[in-house]
């Protein structure tokens, strides 16, 4: 077994085919492929599961990803440490529901990328397409939550998908309105407050159960309900119909603006926010460092974190 066999194995995992990871390591397919077989012949497990479709991990791969990358990644630090060398491509992908805590998390780990070259992915996606993205590896880690209503469910298919679940902060549910809204200069308001305004929610596509909606109360009945697609559109929708959506409380005024504020919602009811990942596979650094900056920015808010990696 070689360092180029474990690089080519991660390629191959990062790129979710053979083709494509031959074209980004300028080399033939069929060479890929024959070093790809070398190795699991030499470990004699299958690393991959072909079909039509194409290609995915087997469990013995998934296991294998996890040593692959610690061993790829402190052979790095030796080569840094010893042999001067620049730190490789920084790979990471994170996938979220609507949350700008997490998109300033964001923010702040690519400025403190120390390469000169990284690849990195941010998707603010569905509550299933998050999971499923964390499930394929197709992200490092996912950042959802959970309360009384969805537990069962979400924690459910975490199970049938090798995942766990890590807490990050308990957080009181919030409205988040316009500036300019009536209610915005209240202490606090009621369900009964909200009865003339929009409510606001994230459409959920294929999965569009109230298990997945990323608002608790989504099976309240209200006049009035509109379906967004993204975080911009629903800010838009505050300030122009005020509308309101219910999270977590906290706004962030860099990628917001001031046009936002945050009242507390009077139910009883909490919003546990957490993340996700594989239980056999190790983040990788950039991904631990991207929860550091994640802790870091929910800290800032005054919130207490769950130190729990």
């Amino acid at each position: 077994m070689t360092l180029q066999q474990l690089k080519y194995f991660i390629e191959i995992v990062n790129c979710g085919s053979i083709n494509k990871a031959a074209e980004r390591l300028f080399i033939a397919q069929s060479s890929l492929s024959n070093a790809l077989k070398d190795l699991e012949k030499e470990i004699e497990h299958e690393l991959f599961t072909r079909t039509p479709r194409g290609i995915s991990l087997t469990t013995d791969g998934v296991e294998f990803l996890g040593y692959a990358r610690q061993v790829l990644e402190q052979t790095e630090l030796l080569e840094q440490r010893w042999l001067n060398k620049k730190p490789s491509r920084r790979l990471c992908s994170i996938s979220t529901q609507h949350y700008a805590f997490a998109v300033n998390a964001f923010v702040n780990m690519v400025k403190k990328t120390n390469s000169e070259e990284y690849e990195y992915t941010l998707r603010e996606a569905r509550t299933f397409e998050i999971v499923e993205d964390v499930k394929n590896l197709r992200s490092d880690l996912g950042i959802l939550y959970m309360n009384t209503f969805n537990r069962k469910v979400i924690e459910k298919l975490l199970h049938e998908s090798n995942l766990r679940f890590y807490p990050l902060f308990t957080a009181k549910p919030h409205v988040f309105i316009s500036t300019k809204n009536p209610l915005a200069n209240k202490k606090y308001v009621t369900l009964e407050d909200l009865a003339e305004y929009p409510r606001l929610s994230f459409e959920q596509g294929d999965y569009n159960s109230f298990y997945f909606s990323e608002e608790i109360l989504s099976t309240e009945h209200v006049k009035k309900d509109i379906h967004v697609g993204d975080r911009a559109t629903i800010f838009n929708l505050m300030i122009g119909l005020n509308g309101y959506t219910i999270s977590t409380g906290i706004v962030s005024a860099d990628l917001n603006g001031d046009d936002i504020t945050a009242v507390p919602l009077h139910v009883d009811d909490v919003m546990e926010i957490g993340w996700i990942s594989h239980k056999d596979i190790q983040l990788t650094r950039q991904a631990s460092m991207y929860l550091e900056e994640l802790k870091s920015v929910v800290a800032e808010y005054g919130v207490n974190v769950n130190e729990e990696l």
